[in-house]
């Protein structure tokens, strides 16, 4: 069964640290956009990002698909980061349960239970209402602090 990581940085910390390939669920290939600036700064930082949208055929050098069940088997989706209302959630859970993802996530001010519920009774992690770059700048703030 997944697990709601929201609280414990440790774990999100391993979780960062073991992903690859980031699906990004709504990316706009408009600089400026929440999710384009999210998908470059994982980009940047050695993630290999995914677009998911209908309307788009290619952001950041990526081939986009229209959806998760779109996406090629490998390399596998480790994180599905969504930039969806709430209300879209629970399909996009329902797909990444589909296609084996180990992580949903819903970006800051998208929360769903009802995608939660599903994305955790289908093995997947589950994080929402924070930023996925906030969460990784603030993690690794941390462990510079470190003595």
């Amino acid at each position: 069964m997944g697990r709601d990581l929201t609280a414990e940085d440790r774990e999100l910390r391993a979780l960062l640290g073991d992903v690859d390939t980031i699906a990004v669920v709504g990316l706009s290939s408009r600089p400026g956009r929440p999710s384009y600036e999210v998908a470059r700064y994982l980009q940047r930082h050695g993630y290999r990002i995914v677009p998911v949208n209908p309307h788009e055929t290619d952001v950041l050098g990526e081939r986009a698909y229209p959806s998760l069940r779109d996406v090629p088997a490998s390399p596998p989706i480790d994180v599905v980061d969504v930039f969806r209302r709430a209300e879209h959630t629970p399909e996009v859970a329902r797909d990444a349960v589909a296609i084996g993802a180990k992580v949903l996530w819903l970006q800051e001010d998208i929360v769903s239970e009802e995608a939660a519920a599903i994305a955790t009774a289908g093995g997947l992690d589950v994080i929402m209402g924070v930023c996925i770059r906030h969460v990784r700048e603030r993690l690794l703030a941390e462990d510079r602090e470190k003595p």
